[in-house]
C-alpha cells in the first residue's frame, strides 16, 4: 500500500511537471493612464481567458501611462526579458515598425476566422494601425475626445442643459455665461497630451497637422497657426478658460468639484465621471468651426517580433478573446472606452447599458467625424516639439507663429531621413 501511494504520488508529480512544461507563458505590458480601477478589470478579463485556456498563462505588467509603457516594454526586450505583446499608443506604430520590433498580423491571423476578426473593427479605429497595406495594431483601449458639461451649471446660467455648444461661436458664448468667480466656462487640458487636443481644434478648423504617410507635418500652416491663436484667445480675449496651462491629470477632479462647467477629455474617463459626479452632467461630441471632428486616441495591441510560433498563436488567442464583442462590451461599460467593433454594441449587455446611460454612445457616434491620431516617424520626438510649442504659446512665452515655426523646422529635420 505504501509502495502504491509513493508510485501514485510520483506519477501525479510527473504529470504536473509535464503539464507545467506544456504551458505557454505570455507577458503583456499594459498602460494604466486614465482614472478608475482598470487593473481589476483587466485582471478579471485575463482570469476569464486563463480559465478557458488552461494551457496559457498571462502575466500583465501595469506600467504607467503610454509613454512609460513603451519605455518599459522596449527596455525589457532590449535586455532579453520575455515579452510577447503589449497595449501601447496606437500612434507608436511607425516607430515600432522602423525598429523592427513588431509583427504584422497578416503573418499570424491566417485562417478565414482570423481574417474575419481583422475586418470586424471600426475602420476609424484601424487607421493608425494599418500602414502600407498591413495591419500592425489591433484596437482595444480606444477613445475619442468628448465634451463633458455640468447641466446644473447650465441651468443656473439660464442655458438649455440639453443643448451643449455645437460650434466654436456657441462654445464662446455659452462659456461667457458660465464663467463667474467660482467657475470657468471651459477647460481644455494642455499638459499630458496637448498635441491631441490641438489636433482636434485644427481638424475642426479644417486642417490636418500631418500627412497620412507619417512623413510630413503642417505645424506652420496659416490655418494651424490660427488654431493655436484661437486656443490662446479662450483665456486671453474671451476669459472663459484659465490662463497658462490646464493640467490633464487633475482636470477630471476640477470638473467634479465644479471649477469648470465644460471640459474636453478622453471618453476613457466616462465611467469615473459617472461614478464621481454629484450633479447632473452631459456628454457631447466636440463643437466644430469649419467642420466637426476629433482624433481617435488610446492604445492598440502589438505583437512583438521576438516570439515563438507557439507564443504568437497564444497571444493571438488572447487578443481575440479580449476584443470579442462580449469582452469589449464589458470593457466599455467598466471604463468608458468605446467598444471597438459594431458587434460590441449589439451585445445584450451594452444595449441595455446605453439605453440606461446614453452618453456611452457619444464617442462611438463621433467616429463618423473622426480622423487618425497624430502619428509620424520619430513620433515621440516630433510630438514633443509640438507639445512644447503649444505650451509656450499658451503661457505667453512665445507667439503661436514663432512657436509652431520652430516645431515645424525641428520636425522637418527629424523626418528628412525618411523622405
Amino acid at each position: 500500500m505504501k509502495l502504491f501511494s509513493t508510485t501514485a504520488l510520483g506519477l501525479a508529480t510527473a504529470m504536473a511537471v509535464t503539464s507545467a512544461s506544456a504551458e505557454t507563458e505570455l507577458t503583456m505590458y499594459y498602460p494604466i493612464a486614465v482614472g478608475g480601477s482598470l487593473t481589476e478589470v483587466v485582471d478579471g478579463i485575463v482570469a476569464d481567458f486563463e480559465a478557458e485556456n488552461p494551457d496559457i498563462s498571462v502575466t500583465a505588467i501595469y506600467s504607467g501611462n503610454y509613454d512609460d509603457t513603451r519605455v518599459r516594454a522596449l527596455s525589457a526586450l532590449a535586455s532579453g526579458e520575455s515579452a510577447q505583446l503589449a497595449v501601447m499608443f496606437s500612434i507608436d506604430a511607425y516607430d515600432l515598425i522602423e525598429q523592427e520590433l513588431i509583427v504584422p498580423f497578416e503573418e499570424v491571423a491566417t485562417t478565414d476566422a482570423d481574417k474575419e476578426w481583422l475586418n470586424s473593427f471600426y475602420p476609424a479605429l484601424m487607421a493608425n494601425g494599418q500602414i502600407e497595406g498591413q495591419t500592425w495594431g489591433i484596437p482595444f483601449q480606444r477613445s475619442t475626445i468628448v465634451a463633458y458639461y455640468n447641466k446644473d451649471l447650465f441651468r443656473a446660467a439660464g442655458l438649455d442643459p440639453e443643448a451643449p455648444p455645437t460650434t466654436w461661436g456657441e462654445m464662446i458664448e455659452m462659456g461667457k455665461a458660465l464663467t463667474n468667480d467660482d467657475s470657468y466656462g471651459l477647460m481644455i487640458p494642455s499638459t499630458g497630451y496637448p498635441y491631441w487636443m490641438f489636433q482636434a481644434l485644427a481638424i475642426q478648423n479644417g486642417k490636418e497637422v500631418m500627412s497620412g504617410d507619417g512623413l510630413t507635418t503642417y505645424f506652420d500652416d496659416a490655418t494651424v497657426v490660427e488654431t493655436l491663436e484661437f486656443w490662446k484667445s479662450l483665456s486671453g480675449e474671451h476669459g472663459i478658460m484659465p490662463t497658462g496651462t490646464v493640467e490633464w491629470g487633475t482636470l477630471r477632479q476640477a470638473f467634479l468639484e465644479g471649477q469648470t462647467a465644460m471640459m474636453w477629455h478622453s471618453t476613457g474617463n466616462l465611467t469615473a465621471v459617472k461614478n464621481g459626479a454629484s450633479f447632473d452632467f452631459g456628454v457631447a461630441e466636440l463643437p466644430g468651426n469649419v467642420r466637426l471632428g476629433s482624433p481617435t486616441g488610446g492604445g492598440n495591441f502589438y505583437l512583438f517580433q521576438d516570439t515563438t510560433d507557439e507564443e504568437r498563436a497564444a497571444a493571438l488567442k488572447l487578443m481575440q478573446f479580449m476584443t470579442a464583442p462580449e469582452q469589449a462590451a464589458e470593457w466599455s461599460i467598466a471604463t468608458g472606452y468605446m467598444g471597438v467593433s459594431p458587434a460590441a454594441y449589439e451585445t445584450e449587455a451594452l444595449q441595455a447599458y446605453v439605453a440606461e446611460f446614453p452618453p456611452a454612445l457619444v464617442a462611438r457616434n463621433q467616429l463618423e467625424n473622426a480622423v487618425a491620431e497624430f502619428s509620424t516617424f520619430e513620433t515621440a520626438r516630433v510630438r514633443d516639439g509640438l507639445n512644447s510649442a503649444i505650451q509656450s504659446a499658451l503661457t505667453g512665452a512665445k507667439e503661436p507663429a514663432e512657436a509652431l515655426g520652430e516645431a515645424q523646422a525641428a520636425a522637418v529635420r527629424l523626418l528628412s531621413d525618411y523622405q
